[in-house]
């Protein structure tokens, strides 16, 4: 079976080097840091207690946010990147690569396994990974978003694509099983805001249902 054969001609000691050096690229938590030098003060004690672009955009406004979501891109970025030069384009090793970010990211060891959700550093992961599955899951939170005018259900519908979206670009690989445990960390991390975001549409159809209640 393919699968078999892409892991028995895996180089190993490659794969455990580029999944390290990847994680500890991940852990470079930029909104972190960046909150901390301006402020002093940790950015997980704010709103979300998230080190991710948007809860830094509330503290640092606008500069603070950009410049997190750069830093968030670029890392995850450099990581399949890195892949990609030692391994000469090993897609099995590349996808363990993008995982391991993410991980990084989400669980930075530093900071107690308490870091951001993902969307940034995932996505950039993915562009070097196999653009044309990163711009799948783009066009497909684009046209949720269009349908909708929200983000996070469409991001996340995006997520849960995301395997599918690489099974059919890479149907002898093992990448897709990779790119599932990607889109379970992100489900994963963005868990309360999809609580949240439920509770309020329960609750405006309730709001909704009460007029036709009192009517009757």
């Amino acid at each position: 079976m393919a699968w078999i054969e892409q892991l028995q001609s895996a180089n190993w000691f490659q794969a455990t080097g580029c999944m390290l050096g990847a994680y500890l690229l991940g852990c470079f938590a930029t909104g972190y840091y960046l909150v901390r030098a301006r402020t002093g003060r940790d950015i997980r004690e704010f709103e979300s207690g998230s080190t991710g672009a948007r809860n830094v955009g509330r503290v640092l406004g606008l500069t603070g946010y950009l410049l997190t979501t750069l830093g968030d891109l670029t890392k995850g970025a450099l990581a399949v990147w890195f892949a990609v030069e030692f391994t000469h384009h090993n897609r099995f090793i590349m996808g363990l690569a993008a995982l391991a970010v993410v991980v990084g990211h989400v669980w930075p060891a530093q900071l107690r396994f308490c870091g951001g959700k993902g969307i940034a550093t995932s996505f950039a992961a993915l562009l070097v990974f196999d653009y044309r599955v990163a711009l799948t899951i783009l066009v497909i939170f684009l046209a949720g978003y269009a349908l909708t005018r929200k983000s996070l259900f469409p991001a996340m519908f995006a997520y849960v694509c995301l395997p599918f979206a690489d099974a059919w670009f890479h149907r002898a690989g093992l990448t897709a099983t990779l790119m599932t445990l990607v889109a379970a960390i992100i489900l994963f991390a963005h868990r309360r805001n999809l609580a949240e975001e439920m509770a309020a549409l329960l609750a405006r159809r309730d709001m909704a249902s009460k007029p036709e209640q009192t009517k009757l």
